[in-house]
């Protein structure tokens, strides 16, 4: 399941989510360094790499070999919710961020939005940090702060109709589909790549954070009422097909 869009109308203008779409962008293209474009796979600089993204073991402080990058640790757990790997991995955390983080912003302002999205994405770290803290795989990309938005998207417009491709072998076709649908399939898909991650060694994962979209999950349910303070009611009722 691939969502493209919601059905529920924005009071304002979403300058926040846009913003940060913006800095995703142009932190990618102007200022990581590449070996070249990559539409699928990873074309960032491998000596440049750990610059920007956070390692585990650098963050605790207990790393078992000297790490390369001049960046110091505590500016990389920032630095690395803004740094991506690839185009397809920039595109589809935007494409997430784009769909429901306006909903989000419109829920709790945008001052409010900003320290929920950043600390959806420390939230996200730490828990990748906590599973592994001896891992020294450098970790980047928005997607647990992203995480962070669905997981608060999901308690606040539960019922929300996204417009989501199915891809079935070289087919594919579009129907709306429940928020709690789309993001609780989501999530449960994380749980359990990141339980087989678990059981099958960090070697032979394929190099995705899964426990990171977890931790940024978890916290975007559990503190989302703290920092809403308005719900769009729009969201109940019922509405014409978006596509």
């Amino acid at each position: 399941m691939f969502p493209l869009k919601d059905n529920i109308p924005t009071r304002r203008f979403p300058v926040v989510t846009v913003v940060f779409i913006a800095l995703n962008v142009l932190v990618y293209l102007f200022l990581q360094k590449k070996t070249g474009i990559d539409f699928t796979g990873n074309s960032l600089d491998p000596e440049a790499l750990y610059d920007y993204a956070a390692v585990p073991c650098r963050v605790v402080g207990e790393c078992s070999t000297d790490v390369p990058g001049d960046t110091p640790s505590y500016l990389t757990v920032f630095t690395s919710m803004f740094s991506h790997a690839g185009l397809l991995h920039l595109g589809g955390n935007m494409l997430f961020l784009w769909i429901f983080g306006n909903n989000v912003e419109d829920s709790m302002g945008r001052v409010r939005f900003v320290a929920f999205y950043l600390l959806g994405g420390l939230a996200a770290l730490g828990l990748q940090v906590v599973i592994d803290p001896d891992a020294m795989v450098p970790t980047l990309g928005a997607s647990g702060a992203v995480a962070g938005v669905l997981g608060g998207y999901l308690l606040l417009y539960p019922k929300a109709r996204v417009v989501t491709a199915i891809f079935i072998v070289l087919f594919f076709t579009l129907i709306e589909i429940p928020a709690f649908l789309v993001l609780g399939f989501w999530f449960l898909q994380q749980v359990a790549f990141g339980a087989l991650d678990l059981t099958s060694g960090a070697q032979e994962g394929d190099g995705v954070a899964y426990f990171a979209h977890i931790g940024g999950f978890v916290f975007g349910l559990a503190l989302i009422k703290l920092f809403a303070t308005h719900r769009n009611e729009m969201a109940d009722r019922p509405r014409l097909p978006v596509y």
